[in-house]
């Protein structure tokens, strides 16, 4: 089996692999935003690992307006994240657009994305996230004011629908693409799924062969195979992986978790953590950092038997002397 380094350089495809409009994308596997997730070190190592596009985390269009420098420190690229994509939520077609203007005129992404595919119920209640799926309408009027008014690429983030009664990712689609949208990302499951059954890749493929414009397939991607799988079968042009990034950030780089060598996991978790550290804090930094490495240390047996040792350590120093244990020490 093949052993992956710490950071691959993936291969760059010349020429690019598709286009957001004029906005060239190398490669075709893409970091998905996560709340809580994706946030300035995780989604810069997705993109050192072999994202071909940098998501932020979704940001509520409230917040970009009444907390803009909360916002900014949520957001704060790395040099290197380019193409950065800010993705925004909220439920007012107003607001959105104040939102993105002022995202567009003070932070200088390469590309504006409206989630319309958050399955929290407190969410979609107002008519944001999936949402905002029951308005077709709604959805064709901000596509055709953002479009107008803003100089980068809009694209979205959909669902399949809220429920099996209401699916109406065909019509979704199509308002998308006649409304100026340059990319269409899609989880193949309604709303009603949240992250349970299994995803549509059929309507995935749906989608492919109904528009123009790139398509990105998202939902149960694990493993390498399941990479060229999804492309092979939905005709997509990228693959958009959320939770089995969070498990294994290495299959970015199409790198399966058991090929990945405890010394590499050590230099990944140690940058992941400088990083943390630098940006929230010592405190908060590692605190934020304990899903991140409960996840990076689940396939190791010590890890397991220490796990609550381990994760309640509040001295950085500490902390990675017993991960070192782990990773290097244990039988």
């Amino acid at each position: 089996m093949t052993t992956c380094s710490a950071f691959p350089r993936p291969r760059v495809p010349r020429p690019p692999s598709f286009y957001v409009r004029e906005v060239p994308v190398y490669g075709d596997v893409v970091l998905a935003p996560m709340d809580g997730i994706t946030d300035p070190p995780f989604r810069a190592l997705g993109r050192l690992l072999g994202s071909a596009m940098a998501y932020t985390e979704f940001i509520h269009a409230v917040d970009v307006l009444q907390r803009p420098q909360w916002v900014w420190r949520k957001v704060r690229p790395y040099p290197w994240e380019a193409p950065l994509v800010v993705q925004l939520y909220g439920h007012t077609v107003n607001m959105l657009v104040e939102a993105a203007l002022r995202v567009q005129d003070t932070l200088g992404p390469a590309i504006i994305d409206i989630n319309m595919g958050c399955p929290d119920p407190r969410i979609v209640r107002r008519g944001a996230g999936a949402g905002m799926l029951r308005s077709p309408l709604k959805i064709a009027r901000l596509f055709r004011r953002l479009t107008r008014i803003l100089e980068v690429p809009v694209t979205a983030k959909i669902r399949l629908g809220l429920d099996d009664t209401c699916k109406p990712y065909r019509l979704v689609a199509r308002i998308l693409e006649e409304n100026g949208a340059a990319l269409i990302a899609v989880h193949g499951r309604t709303q009603a799924q949240g992250y349970r059954g299994q995803a549509d890749w059929e309507a995935i493929r749906e989608i492919a062969a109904l528009v123009r414009i790139p398509v990105l397939g998202n939902g149960d991607v694990r493993t390498p195979e399941d990479i060229e799988h999804m492309k092979r079968t939905t005709g997509v042009a990228g693959v958009m992986i959320g939770r089995a990034a969070l498990a294994n950030p290495w299959i970015l780089a199409r790198c399966p978790r058991d090929a990945v060598p405890p010394r590499a996991v050590w230099h990944v978790l140690r940058w992941h953590l400088q990083e943390n550290l630098r940006l929230y804090g010592l405190q908060r930094g590692l605190v934020l950092f304990r899903k991140f490495a409960a996840r990076y240390l689940a396939p190791y047996p010590a890890f397991q038997r220490q796990r609550r040792a381990i994760l309640t350590l509040d001295d950085p120093a500490r902390f990675l002397d017993a991960v070192a244990a782990v990773l290097f020490e244990s039988p």
